[in-house]
């Protein structure tokens, strides 16, 4: 018989990255038999998500077994895996995050990985997060906790460095490099190879090789870019040319972490548009099971994230190569902490993660890097110890804060609006 797990989904309730994972688990066959305990607080998005994963499954001849749960620590009992895309009430903070901010002049791109936004959270974040971790340290100790949540490199550092949790984080953004250089290459994306080292969301393209061959492309990219459409990619393109490697994942999530990272736009995130889309995601969600209309044929094939991959070669020892995963550093980077979370090539088989090492990063790189290292440690003190002193810190060394009196006013005004869910984490 094959081996089978419990896979326990936390924050289930998300409809998009719900539908990503579900389109992995079942395009699959050597997960049948397993369960997929899915979990959110929130019962009717975890009831509408509980019947689409049934019809899928079903629809889809997978063979996994659907249940459900509001109570998270019943759920994880007999887990192997636990998945996080946890959030807490993410769109409305997470625009506080944004315009708190720029209110006080300060200029930046996204607010949610760096800058006072990648702050606040981890500041609401790793409160839940511990919680999740003490629940598995004593339900499921050697289950995975496998993370898409963000501010993904300071979660898995706090886990890293306070809890004995194994854990992974992952996240696309090696392939939206690969499908840029890609681009300017003129080549179908399958045709490039990419290795990528550095921090989530600030990852450095070590090399870019023609698949097939191991032909390097670097030159011909290098000769390639500067004749390419100017309104692509401009802060990605100016890092390029400065530190002579392609840098993940785009402008605006790289720019969170420089100064002049808002040269890439200050616009933000689409919080309307995205309010639009999900109750268009709602409607078709509620028409597919209703058979209202056919199941969309994308969510009937692998999304491309690697959670899903990285399970099943652990649950089956199929030793698998992971393109890329955040882990603990200890030495994975020898240039950067070893107390930091960053971002590598992986190997997964029945031993657990094992991340491969590309060496030391070009020093002028790794300098570059050290100064946001040093701005997500101390974020993540300043969560753990739910200190207002840290935190203010915390934002005195981020190279996006460029005024003491403003890093104060957002400090006491963003600080009162996360209140309810700062608390110490040990």
């Amino acid at each position: 018989m094959a081996n089978t797990t419990k896979i326990v989904f936390v924050g289930a309730g998300s409809m998009q990255f719900g539908i990503s994972m579900y389109r992995d688990l079942f395009s699959r066959r050597d997960l049948a038999g397993s369960t997929l305990m899915l979990v959110d607080t929130n019962a009717e998005a975890l009831e509408r998500m509980t019947k689409l994963a049934r019809f899928v499954n079903g629809r889809m001849g997978a063979g996994m077994i659907i249940e459900s749960s509001t109570d998270r620590q019943r759920a994880l009992d007999g887990a192997g895996f636990v998945v996080n895309a946890t959030a807490i009430d993410r769109f409305r903070l997470w625009r506080q995050d944004f315009e708190v901010p720029k209110k006080y002049g300060i200029r930046h791109t996204l607010g949610e990985n760096g800058g006072p936004g990648g702050l606040f959270f981890t500041l609401r974040t790793l409160p839940l997060v511990f919680d999740i971790a003490r629940d598995m340290a004593e339900i499921c100790p050697k289950a995975l906790f496998i993370n898409y949540s963000n501010p993904e490199s300071r979660i898995i550092l706090a886990l890293g460095k306070y809890t004995k949790v194994p854990c992974l984080g992952l996240c696309h953004g090696i392939f939206m490099a690969q499908h840029d250089v890609a681009r300017i290459l003129g080549r179908p994306g399958e045709e490039v190879e990419v290795w990528g080292a550095g921090l989530n969301h600030f990852q450095w393209l070590m090399e870019v090789r023609e698949r097939a061959t191991g032909r390097d492309l670097y030159p011909e990219l290098r000769a390639k870019e500067p004749a390419y459409d100017k309104d692509f990619a401009p802060l990605t393109r100016r890092m390029f040319r400065s530190f002579d490697r392609w840098v993940s994942c785009s402008d605006d999530h790289m720019g969170e972490y420089l100064p002049y990272g808002y040269e890439a736009g200050e616009h933000g995130y689409d919080f309307d548009g995205d309010a639009r889309g999900r109750q268009g995601l709602v409607t078709e969600i509620d028409e597919v099971i209703a058979e209202k209309r056919p199941l969309p044929p994308d969510w009937q094939k692998p999304s491309g994230e690697r959670g899903v991959v990285a399970l099943a070669a652990i649950l089956h020892n199929k030793r698998q190569f992971i393109e890329s995963g955040v882990v603990y550093n200890r030495g994975a980077i020898p240039n950067l902490p070893a107390d930091l979370a960053v971002e590598v090539p992986i190997v997964a088989d029945a031993a657990g993660i094992h991340p491969v090492s590309l060496g030391p990063l070009p020093e002028p790189i790794a300098k570059l890097l050290t100064v946001q290292a040093g701005v997500q440690q101390m974020a993540v003190e300043a969560a753990v110890h739910a200190s207002k002193e840290l935190a203010l810190q915390a934002l005195l060394i981020d190279p996006v804060v460029n005024s003491t009196d403003a890093a104060v006013k957002i400090l006491d005004e963003l600080w009162e609006i996360n209140k309810p869910y700062i608390r110490k984490c040990l």
